[in-house]
């Protein structure tokens, strides 16, 4: 979910405007996957190198999350949302992950939808710290169950917005077979129509998996 920072600059706003507006884009995109009955979403919402950022832009940024962690409690379990956070979790603190340990509690029973939170995250780190947690007994089935994403399904389809190409760190391992998009569009403007441009380009696609062509 890229360029919060650009758009706030654009408008003449401070980047943690920016940062709630975006809050806001990621959770009328939920509303939509549900409404469109996608199963499984996933969003990056900070990562690991994110904690380099400037103390202060941190700080705002853990704000604005645990208020939303506290604000979202009754509408994720209205909407049937299964919601949980993958990531190193030990890096926040202590309050906040309560706060997160709470709320998957309260919507585990949702059935709408999985929401996948990622937070503290980076690939580099899911794959090292399952590689710690299999170096005994090692196979690719249970590194592969080790994973932050081990209960999740296989990855389809990841989306960028903000007009870099890239994936910055993200889902690494889950990645290999995954389709890719990239869209100019900043996130805090990523809409409804957006969403549906971006599904309409996965369908148009041909997944081989390393396969000859149908």
């Amino acid at each position: 979910m890229d360029g919060n920072g650009r758009w706030a600059k654009k408008r003449g706003f401070p980047r943690t405007e920016g940062h709630r507006q975006g809050l806001m884009t990621a959770r009328k995109l939920v509303q939509n996957c549900i409404s469109k009955k996608i199963p499984q979403l996933t969003l990056f919402a900070f990562s690991q190198e994110n904690f380099n950022r400037p103390p202060q832009e941190v700080n705002a940024l853990l704000q604005i999350f645990s208020e939303a962690v506290s604000a979202w409690q009754q509408e994720l379990k209205k909407n049937g949302v299964r919601l949980r956070f993958i990531g190193e979790l030990e890096r926040f603190p202590k309050a906040l992950r309560l706060l997160m340990n709470s709320l998957q509690n309260q919507t585990k029973t949702g059935q709408n939808i999985s929401l996948a939170v990622a937070v503290g995250y980076s690939g580099r780190w899911d794959i090292l710290q399952a590689a710690r947690r299999t170096a005994d007994n090692f196979s690719e089935e249970s590194f592969v169950a080790a994973l932050a994403t081990a209960d999740m399904p296989p990855l389809d389809f990841l989306i960028r917005t903000g007009g870099e190409k890239r994936i910055s760190n993200f889902m690494l391992w889950q990645a290999a077979y995954a389709e890719l998009y990239f869209t100019d569009v900043l996130w805090p403007d990523f809409s409804d129509d957006d969403l549906q441009t971006a599904l309409d380009s996965f369908a148009d696609r041909e997944r081989r998996f390393g396969h000859l062509s149908r």
